[in-house]
C-alpha cells in the first residue's frame, strides 16, 4: 500500500465503520483464543490500530510495519514498532503466542513464504488470526489503488496456510450482508474506497455490519474471509 493509502488509513480508522468493526472482530476472537495473553505480532500493523487492541486486551505486542509512514504513525502512538517485511520477519523464531496478520496476505507476492515466517516465529501451539479481500469477481479499481495482487477464495487461503506449515482451525466469510452493495459500487469505482464518510452513512453501514454478528451468515460468500490457525506442536 502506497504512502497515501497509508496516510487515508491511519485519518480515518479510528472512525469508518470497517475498520472499527474490523477491531471488533478481532476483539471478539481474541477472547475465544486459548490460554493466556503473551507477546503478539501484528504484521502489516499500519498504524497501529489493530496493535492498540490487542494491547487493550492484555496481550504484549509489537508492530511490524514495512512501510515508513505507518509505522510512524504507530510510534506516535507509543506503540512498540519495528520496520520488517513479512517475508523475513525481524524476530526469533519460536518467541511469539499470536501472530495477527489483517488484510496482509494479498499485498505480498510470495504469501506462502509470509505463512512460513509466520510458522518459524510462533510457538508450538500459538496461533495466528488473518483475514483477507475474497473473491476475484470482487476485483475492482480500489484493489488495484491499495497495492492487492489478488483476492481469494476458501480453498486458495486454505492451501496457502496449509503450505505455509500452519493447520488451520477454522475459516469463514465477514461483511456478508454488504456484499452486494460492494459488488454494485466497486464496478463503478475508479480508486480505493478509502474516503471520509457522510456520518450518517457511516452510521447506517456500522448498523448492518454489526447486526452481522448475530446472524448465521458466515458460511456465506463475503467481501471478507477470516481464518484460525495453528501452529501444531
Amino acid at each position: 500500500m502506497d504512502s497515501t493509502e497509508i496516510q487515508k488509513l491511519v485519518a480515518l480508522e479510528d472512525r469508518h465503520w470497517w475498520y472499527r468493526e474490523r477491531r471488533a472482530l478481532l476483539a471478539r476472537n481474541l477472547r475465544r483464543l486459548p490460554g493466556p495473553p503473551g507477546t503478539a505480532l501484528d504484521i502489516g500493523a499500519a498504524g497501529g490500530g489493530n496493535t492498540r487492541v490487542l494491547q487493550k486486551h492484555h496481550w504484549s505486542p509489537i508492530a511490524v510495519e514495512y512501510g515508513h509512514d505507518g509505522a510512524t504513525a504507530a510510534r506516535k502512538r507509543a506503540l512498540p514498532t519495528v520496520r520488517g517485511d513479512g517475508r523475513h520477519l525481524p524476530i526469533r523464531s519460536d518467541s511469539v503466542d499470536l501472530v495477527v496478520a489483517f488484510d496482509v496476505l494479498e499485498h505480498i507476492d510470495d504469501d506462502e513464504r509470509v505463512v512460513t515466517e509466520m510458522r518459524r516465529v510462533l510457538r508450538p501451539g500459538a496461533s495466528a488470526l488473518i483475514t483477507v479481500p475474497c473473491d476475484m469477481k470482487l476485483w475492482s479499481a480500489h484493489d488495484v489503488a491499495v497495492g492487492h495482487l489478488r483476492r481469494y477464495t476458501r480453498d486458495t487461503l486454505r492451501a496457502v496456510l496449509e503450505n505455509g506449515g500452519l493447520r488451520v482451525e477454522r475459516l469463514w466469510s465477514w461483511n456478508v450482508l454488504l456484499r452486494p452493495g460492494a459488488a454494485y459500487t466497486r464496478k463503478k469505482s475508479t480508486t480505493s474506497d478509502l474516503r471520509k464518510m457522510n456520518p450518517l452513512v457511516n452510521a447506517a453501514l456500522s448498523a448492518v455490519i454489526v447486526t452481522e454478528r448475530f446472524l448465521p451468515v458466515q458460511s456465506l460468500p463475503g467481501v471478507s474471509l477470516m481464518a484460525r490457525a495453528v501452529r501444531d506442536a
